[in-house]
């Protein structure tokens, strides 16, 4: 990813009503969909600032990887102790059948051989270990956020069903969140382009804002795993280890 993301990621993580109601649906998903047995072991791949970190913490102990200097620094001082730095899908140095539970949130569509990738995770799960994904969804989306971000595609169902299909892991549970804001999000993309400015930039809501969104995005941490929601911008899966 550009620096900038990285930046406005450190200044924003936890403020921003994306990653405050993301963290939320999250754990909920991992609570009731992956349900990680007490004590667990858990490794999240591509920390970042090492904003979900914390989160995931409430369900055990928590290795993190991350490749770029900066955010691995401002996570190890988040956390105090020392966060990895492995490719995918390489991982070398993290341990083979180890964890409970592997977290890659919006981190697969980073990485050019994804099959690949898959498959060095589910090696790293125990046997019946979960690995939680969430990745972008819908090709058409594409913009200038993909491009800055260093996406290498964003998902349909289909195709992220074929991913966990050829891999080694069986999924258990897939589909669409962050759908109740998608017609907003429909709506600003289509006018930025009429405008002819695509912006990248994450930038902080007016307060009312921030929070209105954050609610209405939280709201559906009661429908994720559970309810089968309409097209959203993002799609998650949980599968497990044979």
């Amino acid at each position: 990813m550009e620096r900038v993301v990285y930046e406005q990621m450190a200044e924003l993580d936890d403020r921003h009503w994306w990653y405050r109601a993301r963290r939320e649906i999250l754990a909920d998903l991992i609570r009731r969909v992956a349900r990680p047995p007490a004590k667990s072991k858990l490794l999240e791949i591509g920390c970042g600032t090492g904003h979900n970190l914390p989160m995931l913490a409430e369900f055990g102990t928590v290795d993190a990887l991350e490749l770029d200097d900066e955010a691995r620094a401002f996570a190890e001082k988040r956390v105090g102790r020392k966060i990895m730095s492995s490719p995918l899908p390489e991982l070398k140095g993290v341990k083979k059948r180890h964890y409970d539970l592997i977290g890659a949130f919006d981190v697969i569509e980073h990485i050019d051989d994804d099959r690949a990738a898959v498959a060095s995770i589910a090696s790293r799960l125990k046997p019946g270990g979960k690995f939680v994904m969430t990745v972008p969804a819908h090709q058409w989306m594409w913009s200038a956020h993909d491009a800055v971000n260093h996406h290498k595609r964003r998902y349909s169902k289909r195709a992220l069903r074929a991913l966990i299909g050829q891999s080694p892991l069986r999924l258990e549970s897939m589909g669409y969140f962050n759908s109740l804001l998608f017609p907003a999000a429909i709506a600003e993309r289509l006018a930025s382009k009429l405008r002819g400015k695509d912006d990248a930039d994450l930038k902080l809501p007016p307060a009312p804002l921030n929070a209105l969104l954050e609610k209405t995005f939280a709201l559906e941490r009661h429908l994720v795993g559970r309810l089968p929601l309409t097209p959203g911008l993002s799609l998650f899966a949980v599968a497990s280890a044979t």
